[in-house]
């Protein structure tokens, strides 16, 4: 198979699965499964291989992706019936003050958006934000980027949010380094994308604050004042990323020899599992966040089972991207990729982020654009000599790639123009830049660390 041809199939992939996600409004689980066979046919597979392929990338994919985003969500809807957020929202802005209120908001998305959905934490915060704008006669965007920055980031950027999740396992990249550099990226990617760039547009764009009913503030504000404390809510968030980042940390001390494989580093290993250590948080949350704050079992279980809804459909996607990249792997087709990727002067990291730029555009999910380019790009880092902290880096970029230009064709632009009373041409002047300027200053930072993990 010539390398032309290689192109050729690739680039008819995208397509055709642009064409059945936009012209033809075909759900993107089925899409994707439908141009994981078209690659396997066009490409010669035997079609008995190609339901091999198919059972293999599906099984293969959720046997991790299903536990971990199934427990992250469930963990993330404690965390949101609680009234957590709102406790962490008020603690943050008293010790900031009126004065630093966005570098409170920014923070307060960054954190919230760990165990909890991008737009159910946006809708928590609505009402501070409307209170936070009357309250101090600053512009409504003047907060309200700073918060949506810090949600975007950490929902692209940092698991156990589905998407770093799901293109994490399709790469076979550890997710404490997906964590650690996730922090490492995010931060300045946030405070660049929100305080800063807030404080600009805030003084460009005029944007009436709605009126918001005032039973409903009080309704929020009797929630917040028996939510639970801030020390609680930034302990449980911390558990799970602590341990699984000491995991791989301990993982690679006994690679390097330089710990050694006995039972208390067994012990870390084991505990540092995404898949321990999410339990062990879910359980602590259950009854922290739960049971103690007066919720019956029958209630703690329906609430599990409700934010399991919204996770199987990623976790469907996210199989059906992983059958695409077996298909890519088993049809030869990733091998001569590989090949032309590492006699090309392009970055691994920048192609990454370039398919998932492109997807994201043309069709508007991010969640699409990161399983399409995880996909296409994890049969390259099989055979391309790239260590862990690199890989973990390719995934960083192609969740900075599928958050660029958010317009008319992704839900969260309507959800943000809806709620801060803007027009469209408001939205695409704040939001759609503001997640324009988190796509390529996550590239650029993870570029800078690619030359330093090398």
């Amino acid at each position: 198979m010539s390398l032309v041809y290689t192109l050729f199939v690739v680039v008819s992939a995208v397509t055709i699965l642009l064409f059945l996600v936009l012209k033809l409004k075909i759900n993107a689980f089925l899409s994707l499964l439908t141009v994981g066979i078209y690659v396997g046919i066009i490409t010669g597979m035997p079609l008995d291989e190609v339901i091999e392929s198919i059972k293999s990338g599906m099984g293969g994919t959720l046997g991790f992706v299903a536990v971990v985003v199934g427990l992250g969500s469930i963990f993330g809807a404690l965390l949101e019936s609680s009234g957590g957020a709102f406790a962490l929202a008020h603690h943050l802005l008293k010790k900031f003050g009126d004065r630093k209120a966005s570098w409170a908001m920014m923070i307060v998305g960054f954190i919230i958006a760990i165990p909890v959905f991008f737009d159910v934490g946006f809708i928590l915060m609505v009402p501070i934000l409307y209170a936070l704008s009357r309250d101090t006669k600053k512009p409504l965007l003047f907060y309200s980027i700073p918060l949506l920055a810090g949600l975007a980031v950490t929902h692209s950027f940092i698991p156990p949010t589905p998407g770093p999740v799901a293109v994490a396992d399709i790469t076979r990249a550890p997710l404490g380094w997906v964590i650690l550099f996730g922090f490492i990226v995010g931060i300045p990617t946030a405070i660049v994308a929100g305080p800063v760039f807030g404080k600009y547009i805030s003084a460009k764009i005029s944007v009436i604050n709605p009126i918001e009913p005032s039973s409903h503030i009080s309704e929020n504000t009797r929630k917040s004042f028996s939510a639970p404390s801030f020390n609680l809510i930034i302990t449980l968030i911390s558990i799970p990323l602590l341990l699984i980042v000491l995991g791989t940390i301990t993982d690679l001390f006994i690679k390097n020899q330089i710990l050694s494989n006995n039972l208390i580093a067994r012990i870390i290993l084991f505990t540092g599992h995404p898949f321990t250590a999410l339990i062990i948080a879910t359980f602590l949350a259950t009854y922290l966040l739960g049971i103690r704050f007066g919720k019956s079992r029958q209630e703690i279980l329906e609430l599990s089972t409700r934010a399991l809804g919204p996770a199987g459909i990623i976790i469907l996607i996210t199989g059906a991207g992983g059958v695409l990249k077996q298909v890519l792997i088993d049809s030869g087709i990733g091998e001569i990729m590989a090949h032309a990727v590492a006699q090309s002067p392009i970055s691994p990291i920048l192609l990454a982020w370039i398919l998932a730029a492109v997807v994201r555009i043309t069709q508007g999910s991010a969640t699409v654009a990161m399983i399409t380019a995880a996909g296409i790009i994890a049969p390259v880092l099989e055979l391309i000599q790239v260590n862990e902290m690199q890989r973990a880096l390719v995934v960083l970029s192609i969740a900075a790639g599928a958050t660029i230009l958010s317009h008319v064709n992704d839900s969260g632009f309507w959800l943000v123009g809806k709620y801060l009373n803007m027009n469209e041409k408001q939205t695409l002047q704040s939001w759609t830049v503001m997640e324009t300027i988190i796509a390529f200053s996550g590239l650029i930072l993870c570029l800078l660390l690619n030359l330093v993990v090398r």
